[in-house]
């Protein structure tokens, strides 16, 4: 059997400092930029070496790994652009990477070098989660490389917990790094908030 995901119409998040907001080809520019840089390469993209332009106007174009769409449960899938909400510059990406049953689900972030030190993924994050939850999520999780410092500070801020190793490693210039994983459940995130 073929499972074909459904594009869903996709809600724009905001709190007045980011905006979370769908990719459109227009973002193609951007993902050339921020695929060069060497954090995104060795922590957030599938891929060791930048987007060329005709790459990335593909991907945001027609490819479903850059659009919002849902699973055969109708639930989210996909990444947003996380943009300044006052400019409009767009500063990184937060989305949702998939479900696992009980309606676990698992989202990833990164953010352009300019836009680092500055709380937005953490921003980010809170804004995804508090919606996921809202849509009948009953746990939010995310992995990050041991080694990621800036990553875990991000989890640790918007009140994700770390559970411990996932049992995956990643190799980066020859040595093993452990991936960690953290995660909220729904009531204890209701509960802080």
């Amino acid at each position: 059997m073929r499972v074909v995901s459904v594009r869903m119409d996709v809600p724009v998040m905001s709190d007045g400092v980011i905006t979370l907001r769908a990719w459109v080809p227009e973002d193609a520019s951007f993902l050339v930029e921020a695929s060069a840089d060497p954090a995104i390469q060795r922590y957030s993209l599938s891929r060791s070496r930048p987007y060329t332009a005709v790459e990335a106007q593909a991907q945001v174009s027609d490819r479903e790994s850059y659009r919002l769409r849902t699973d055969p449960l109708g639930r989210p899938l996909g990444p947003f652009v996380i943009v300044d909400a006052v400019t409009g510059v767009s500063l990184g990406q937060c989305g949702i990477d998939g479900w696992s049953p009980g309606d676990m689900t698992q989202i990833g972030y990164w953010l352009t070098p300019k836009a680092r030190g500055r709380g937005i993924a953490t921003r980010a994050v809170l804004q995804l989660t508090h919606w996921l939850f809202d849509l009948g999520a009953s746990r939010v999780f995310l992995t990050v490389v041991e080694d990621n410092l800036a990553s875990i500070s991000v989890a640790e801020r918007a009140g994700f917990l770390l559970e411990g190793p996932t049992g995956e490693q990643t190799m980066w210039n020859g040595r093993r790094h452990d991936v960690l994983r953290f995660a909220v459940a729904a009531e204890d995130w209701k509960r802080r908030r």
